[in-house]
């Protein structure tokens, strides 16, 4: 069963990108198409981001990450640079973890 569902799931897939290739050239140079696109990743990774730091299996949990999420936002609105960001998250994270 497992592998049936894998190889209709790779099916599906390969459908759905032979389909993206059959779109005509006029829909994707649409300016608001590329203003949505570009703001697609953005939303997927914000999400993700959500997702692991606040979700354990099925649930929702306050736990150290958060807070390491809390002060990437804050080193993120204060415009600090991208590996002052990821270092002050982690040690943030791991000082809660220890300390707790």
């Amino acid at each position: 069963m497992l592998w049936v569902v894998l190889i209709a799931t790779s099916a599906f897939c390969f459908a759905i990108k032979l389909v993206g290739h059959s779109v005509p050239d006029r829909w994707l140079a649409n300016a608001r198409l590329q203003r949505i696109n570009a703001l697609i990743p953005i939303a997927l990774l914000s999400a993700l981001v959500i997702a692991e730091g606040l979700v354990t299996k099925t649930h929702v949990v306050i736990d150290h990450r958060l807070a390491g999420l809390a002060v990437a936002l804050a080193a993120l609105f204060a415009k600090a640079p991208f590996p002052v960001v990821v270092v002050a998250a982690a040690v943030t994270s791991a000082l809660v973890y220890h300390l707790h």
